[in-house]
């Protein structure tokens, strides 16, 4: 007799189910079926949490199905914590450019001085006086001619302020004489001083002057240093240039080397230009406004041609208004009605100074557009202020002679057009003949209905 020995069932192997127990309640058929694993625990086959067929179950018992989705992926701390380096980076930058943009307003101010100067420099540097000393001597010119204009424009302001004090009563007399002329009214002087000493108004200018001092003197020894700073950066950038470019270039391949050497070049040539058309607008101001001085019998008409021909092609934007006050105020001293006639031609030659003068000048000499050169101001003025209008027009001009090697240049077709000819009588006679056609054509035959 043969020994029988039990065989486990498989998956191959169909496992009879007991019978079932009509007394038992039906929680199997409502929650599913399971099946027994005779190494394990029972794994539901069927229903919301049931495995998937054919995968045992795990010996710790069943795994939740929203444990992998509820694991935060690796990349997201790292990516949080860039993300937050470089925003903590962004507010450093922008806090540090705030509060250095005076310094590097000052230091683009100081590298064009030092083109403007690169010229004289370089000669005499070629020779043979030493780089330093040829820097020195040329910014040791500057200040001297600009310290001694400064200075005898100071005396002759003060001697005239002087005079016209001292004339003061004269003029009102003159005045409240003509206002009782003209009006038919009875003022004096004596009672017009009066009433202005006990007023309040000119009560709280002085003390608003009084207590202005010290904020005039703050401003005075802020624009003294920036002055300084200004002049020393200069120098080094004048004196030590090649060492610069050296240090520029050493960190760039040889064909970028070309290039930047070049831009300097073009930038030297470009600020020279710029300089030298100033230089000439500011003589033609000067030499047409000591016309006008002459004419009137203004005294000290020479420091007053060189003092608005200066101030008001150098200082831009502002620079027009404080070249007409003084002539005005020295006119005032020789007769009230002169000040006016001095007001009325500045503003006359301002305007044809920007509209004829300036356009052609700057155009010739730092060859780039008068209506580029106007919005390369109005642009630079809204960016930087003065400073920008003043260095606005070498810096597009820089950037225009750079960029055209760049450009690629064709041959324009001749065509009448391309001169602003247009062909009106062709046009118009082709039109005409056009109408008759269409309206001969249109036209009924002879004895038609």
């Amino acid at each position: 007799m043969r020994d029988t020995c039990p065989v486990a069932p498989t998956d191959e192997t169909p496992n009879p189910a007991p019978d079932p127990d009509p007394t038992a309640a039906p929680t199997a058929d409502q929650a599913g079926s399971t099946t027994v694993s005779p190494t394990g625990p029972t794994v539901p086959t069927s229903g919301p949490t049931a495995a998937p067929t054919g995968t045992p179950a795990p010996a710790g018992g069943p795994a939740p199905a929203t444990a992998g989705a509820a694991r935060m992926p690796r990349w997201l701390p790292k990516a949080m914590a860039l993300a937050l380096a470089l925003y903590a980076c962004f507010q450093l930058g922008s806090w540090a450019f705030h509060q250095l943009i005076g310094l590097l307003i000052n230091i683009l101010i100081a590298f064009f001085l030092a083109l403007a100067v690169e010229p004289a420099v370089g000669r005499m540097a070629a020779r043979g006086m030493r780089r330093g000393l040829a820097t020195f001597l040329v910014f040791l010119g500057v200040v001297i001619v600009s310290v001694g204009f400064v200075v005898l424009l100071g005396s002759m302001l003060a001697g005239q302020i002087v005079d016209m004090v001292e004339d003061l009563p004269k003029y009102l007399d003159s005045l409240i004489n003509w206002i009782n002329h003209t009006f038919h009214t009875e003022l004096s002087r004596v009672a017009v001083q009066d009433s202005l000493l006990r007023s309040d108004w000119l009560r709280q200018y002085v003390e608003n002057s009084a207590s202005g001092v010290l904020d005039v003197s703050a401003t005075v020894l802020g624009g003294l240093f920036k002055l300084l700073t200004i002049l020393l950066f200069s120098f080094y950038f004048a004196a030590d240039g090649p060492r610069l470019r050296r240090a520029l270039c050493s960190v760039l391949p040889p064909a970028k080397q070309a290039e930047v050497l070049r831009a300097w070049e073009i930038a030297v040539d470009k600020t020279g230009g710029y300089l030298y058309s100033r230089g000439l607008m500011a003589l033609c101001s000067g030499v047409a406004h000591f016309v006008l001085l002459e004419f009137l019998g203004v005294p000290y008409a020479p420091a007053l041609a060189v003092w608005v021909g200066l101030v008001s092609q150098f200082l831009p934007t502002i620079g027009t208004y404080l070249a007409g006050a003084l002539p005005m105020l020295i006119a005032f001293t020789v007769a009230p009605w002169y000040a006016l006639w001095v007001l009325a031609f500045v503003v006359v030659y301002q305007q044809f100074e920007n509209y004829l003068l300036q356009p052609k000048l700057t155009a010739r000499t730092v060859d780039i557009h008068p209506a580029v050169a106007f919005g390369s101001v109005v642009a630079g003025t809204a960016l930087l202020g003065a400073v920008g209008a003043l260095i606005a027009i070498p810096a597009v001009a820089t950037l225009q002679a750079f960029l055209g090697a760049y450009v690629k240049r064709y041959a324009v077709t001749e065509d009448p057009r391309m001169h602003g000819h247009r062909r009106h009588g062709e046009m118009v006679l082709s039109r005409v003949q056009r109408a008759l056609r269409t309206g001969r054509d249109q036209a009924p035959p002879e004895g038609g209905v």
